[in-house]
């Protein structure tokens, strides 16, 4: 996408989104919310499918997104931030990077429970999915609302069964670095003891998913 597609899209976007912190520069990738610097090492609009439009941008600028747990984070390299676009068909989260940023997506109809949390150390939107949870961490300066009509949003487009993670549909996983993770093909159950469940694997290492 050429710099000028970049920019024409970018304010398309921004104009027709209906909240205010989708912004033409931070699509673009000029700016990031809370930094001058460049929010990630791509135009955070060149992640957006044709006909994909963002309702609400979250940022954060160390935080990241946890994997599982809290502690088990993908972290913005230098002065790059983690922006979490919410889409009408996703929640897309990018971790920016020096060399290549970090693709995490959610499907709306993935989303099992969808909640945010505030307070005094850090602000997140959680994303439980049948088989995982996420949690994308916000700026504490984000304002309340914004965290609250955005859960709301992927409320909105749940699904009464939420799908699989691991469906054989594209638009069904969780990418990572452009690529679908690998879900175990067994089915979580509720009766089954934790010792038995399935394990998420992340890098080689089991993903804790408790949700701490």
């Amino acid at each position: 996408m050429s710099e000028q597609r970049v920019l024409d899209r970018a304010a398309t976007l921004a104009e027709i989104a209906p909240n205010s912190s989708v912004t033409a520069s931070t699509l673009a990738g000029e700016t990031g919310q809370f930094t001058t610097a460049p929010p990630l090492h791509e135009p955070p609009v060149s992640y957006l499918e044709a006909t994909e439009s963002p309702a609400f941008v979250l940022a954060n600028t160390k935080r990241g997104i946890g994997l599982g747990s809290k502690r088990n984070t993908v972290s913005p390299s230098g002065d790059h931030e983690t922006l979490v676009l919410v889409t009408g068909r996703r929640t897309l989260c990018l971790v920016g990077q020096a060399s290549t940023d970090e693709i995490i997506e959610i499907p709306h109809e993935s989303v099992a429970e969808a909640n945010y949390k505030t307070g005094l150390r850090a602000y997140r939107l959680s994303l439980r999915t049948p088989r995982n949870i996420y949690h994308c961490w916000v700026n504490r300066q984000t304002d309340e609302e914004l965290l609250a009509t955005a859960t709301a949003y992927i409320e909105d487009r749940q699904r009464e069964t939420p799908e699989e993670m691991d469906s054989d549909d594209n638009a069904s996983r969780i990418m990572y670095r452009g690529r679908p993770v690998k879900q175990p093909d067994e089915p979580p159950s509720a009766d089954r003891p934790d010792d038995e469940k399935p394990t998420v694997m992340y890098r080689g290492t089991p993903v804790d998913k408790s949700s701490e």
